[in-house]
């Protein structure tokens, strides 16, 4: 959904002609696979970071399109909300101090938006779900103003054929009805990109999903929705109901959602394309006019629009990427999973556990994923998301443990030593595995320091919900700009 869409109404016919191309494409891909097209060297990585924009009381602040102005960088973009936007970081390898390089370029540019952005009365927070968001801000005029959000918003509306219900049951309870796609914008993300062989790339996806549940869990940020305090991950659930093009009848009868964890271990990318095709229709039926055959056959690169489009409109916490740099095509598997925040040192530090330990699991002799079912790896992604750091999983071998015990004892040697395997500076490897070792010692994450600020201000002062929720917000922002691991934040 990254790229600019005009089309605003689609006949019978652009279905028609959609499907057929998209299948087109997927035959040139099989093909592409088995005569081995792809650059591949050295694992190249990417990285993503979503943002909120809020005003001086911590309100969202309805300005991405003054604040891109005055910004006025290309790496910064629009997002669904006005109160969003995204940074995307050019990729780089992990070696030769690449993570550092990462941190300096991630924080030079956010402290050069934040002080621009200001100029608009507007500042940048990077946290999973605002939680000063209000019902009035979930409006569908709340939409950012590229075409293309208003006809997804359409398109997701149409295939449903009612409002969205979002209902999301934790520690307190939610009933929301929605008549656009708006509240999606609530769940800002951080989405990591790891460039993977043809060869390698169901290895290292199956690893992605076999520690999804871990990742969420350790990295929670997400406890508040609308003032209530729900899963400490919340984001997950939400942006699982606020994309769900499927009515009751059609859940009840096993139609795949379009944000989906999966069904299965896979053993190729082409499963997940082929699923693709076969399980989700079209949201934004538009045609290319190249003929990825005739491009194939000429011996150039075909772009495979359709198919890359498609996959853009089926939300995987793990999505396969195809992509053309240069007139090379390459495959990347897209980490989703985590949110925004709070540090671009927690990020990260999340970013090193998630590279290192796929790295190691994608090598073992033995993989993990025939040693587990997958909806025990699904039943961890839920049990992650719901409780965050205080959640138990299921490991091989070990059977259902604390999440954090697991971490400490089994997971960061694993990366550490994947870490190794990538050629990633010691300094830099320990350091942010230090974080990731301190969050699960202390039982302090994201989720857990926001409630914790939260309930100081609200339980022991006369401040009501939302001014306590400002009061908590502005403390985390101002924390942020330290770039201080969550772990260290004092509460009070």
């Amino acid at each position: 959904m990254g790229d600019d869409v005009g089309r605003q109404q689609f006949t019978r016919d652009d279905r028609t002609r959609y499907r057929t191309k998209v299948r087109r494409c997927l035959d040139v891909f099989a093909r592409m696979l088995g005569e081995s097209r792809f650059e591949f060297d050295r694992p190249t990585t990417g990285l993503e970071i979503e943002l909120n924009l809020v005003d001086d009381a911590g309100d969202p602040a309805m300005r991405n399109a003054e604040a891109l102005e005055a910004i006025a960088d290309p790496d910064f973009v629009t997002e669904l909300g006005q109160w969003n936007l995204e940074i995307n970081v050019a990729p780089r390898l992990l070696t030769g101090g690449g993570i550092t390089a990462f941190e300096d370029v991630v924080r030079t540019s956010l402290n050069e938006a934040e002080h621009k952005a200001r100029g608009v009365d507007a500042h940048m927070v990077m946290i999973g779900i605002l939680p000063t968001l209000q019902p009035k801000h979930l409006a569908v005029d709340a939409l950012s103003g590229n075409p293309r959000y208003a006809l997804l918003n359409e398109q997701v509306l149409a295939a449903r054929g009612e409002d969205l219900q979002i209902g999301i049951s934790g520690v307190e309870r939610l009933q929301l009805t929605a008549d656009s796609i708006v509240p999606e914008a609530a769940c800002t993300s951080t989405q990591f990109h790891l460039q993977v062989s043809p060869e390698d790339f169901a290895a290292y996806w199956n690893a992605a999903q076999a520690i999804a549940g871990v990742q969420v869990a350790i990295g929670a940020n997400s406890p508040f929705l609308l003032g209530k305090e729900l899963w400490r991950e919340t984001r997950i659930a939400l942006f699982q109901q606020a994309t769900d093009t499927r009515s009751d009848e059609l859940k009840e009868q096993g139609v795949r959602p379009r944000v989906w964890f999966g069904e299965r271990w896979i053993t190729s990318i082409f499963d997940l394309f082929e699923e693709n095709v076969r399980y989700f229709p079209a949201l934004l039926p538009i045609c290319d006019e190249e003929d990825p055959l005739q491009v194939l056959e000429r011996g150039d690169t075909p772009s495979l629009a359709e198919l890359r489009l498609h996959n853009g409109t089926i939300y995987r916490w793990n999505r396969p990427v195809y992509d053309v740099v240069r007139d090379q095509p390459h495959l990347r598997v897209e980490n989703r999973t985590l949110p925004s925040g709070p540090t671009v040192v927690d990020m990260l530090a999340n970013g090193a556990f998630y590279y290192g330990l796929v790295r190691v699991l994608a090598e073992e002799e033995r993989p993990l994923w025939s040693q587990m079912s997958f909806s025990a790896a699904e039943e961890n992604f839920t049990s992650g998301a719901r409780m965050g750091i205080d959640a138990q999983v299921y490991w091989p071998g070990l059977g259902t443990v604390p999440v954090a015990e697991l971490v400490l004892r089994r997971l960061l040697p694993m990366a550490h030593e994947g870490l190794v395997r990538m050629k990633v500076d010691p300094a830099e490897r320990d350091r942010l595995l230090g974080v990731i070792e301190q969050r699960c010692l202390t039982g302090v994450n994201g989720a857990t320091w926001q409630a914790r600020a939260f309930h100081r201000h609200y339980d022991h002062t006369a401040l009501d919900r939302p001014e306590a929720l400002r009061r908590m917000l502005r403390t985390y922002r101002d924390l942020m700009h330290t770039n201080e691991p969550v772990h260290s934040w004092p509460v009070s």
